[in-house]
């Protein structure tokens, strides 16, 4: 497992480079349309540069990204990919973006790897193993009452036309907690809870490749991560719930309140 996070490790940063090379170029002079085809094209070639070096390394190993809709065999270890969690923060150059790398075996997450390329903080994890922050141990924060904590959550892409769009959770939790944040990037939100910035976060309608390698940085950071039900997270569930364990509980219910 060292050697295959060593691996990870060194796709991001080679991944993170490149992404810094263009953040903030010329985005305000920029049209939308000039805008998103620039982060397209970060976001493709950082997703080459990554698995180039995964799959020098580990040939066998196969993956899944969001731009392939073939699903990865379940008899072989696949890596999850998010090259660039936060493409919106890119293009209007908020620094709050992402990349993300799980390794799954026998449909488990094994190991995961955040990397933000801005700011240089590598957070990692293997199953067993505990977190990491730029190679220090981290753990989730030890608040014990929803009133005194700050959460982070977000909204789906289709937040317009979805009723399912997170607004209803949003204002019922809004009156419960100290204050609520969205910065865009569930990969790093995850990682907030797991080092203590955050006390929590949730999220409804959410990919693979947004929460492999996150969920497991918490749970090894001594957090709680389940579903909306509260049940057990896998990377088959669209909704996560991560947090410290004394608030878990007490989110949930909020969470799960009816209108």
């Amino acid at each position: 497992m060292a050697e295959e996070i060593e691996i990870m490790v060194r796709a991001a940063q080679r991944a993170g480079r490149l992404i810094r090379r263009h953040f903030g170029r010329h985005h305000q002079a920029m049209s939308k349309q000039q805008s998103i085809n620039l982060v397209t094209e970060v976001d493709r070639h950082a997703q080459k540069v990554i698995l180039e070096t995964l799959q020098n390394a580990f040939p066998e190993y196969e993956h899944l990204v969001e731009e392939e809709a073939r699903p990865p065999s379940r008899n072989r270890p696949y890596w999850v990919i998010d090259p660039l969690d936060g493409t919106t923060n890119f293009i209007h150059g908020y620094p709050m973006l992402a990349i993300s790398i799980a390794l799954v075996k026998n449909e488990r997450i094994e190991a995961g790897v955040v990397y933000q390329p801005l700011s240089r903080e590598l957070f990692m994890a293997k199953r067993g193993g505990g977190a990491m922050l730029n190679n220090r141990p981290i753990r989730v924060s030890s608040t014990s009452r929803l009133s005194e904590s700050l959460l982070a959550s977000g909204f789906p892409y289709d937040a317009w036309e979805n009723p399912e769009n997170n607004t209803y959770q949003w204002a019922e939790m809004l009156r419960k907690v100290v204050s609520l944040r969205s910065d865009g990037s569930a990969a790093l939100d995850l990682c907030f809870v797991a080092c203590g910035r955050l006390d929590g976060y949730w999220e409804l309608d959410l990919d693979p490749w947004d929460t492999a390698a996150g969920s497991l940085i918490v749970a090894e950071a001594g957090g709680m991560v389940t579903d909306l039900e509260g049940n057990p997270f896998h990377l088959s569930k669209r909704s996560i719930v991560a947090a410290n364990p004394a608030i878990h509980g007490a989110m949930l219910k909020v969470l799960t309140r009816k209108k």
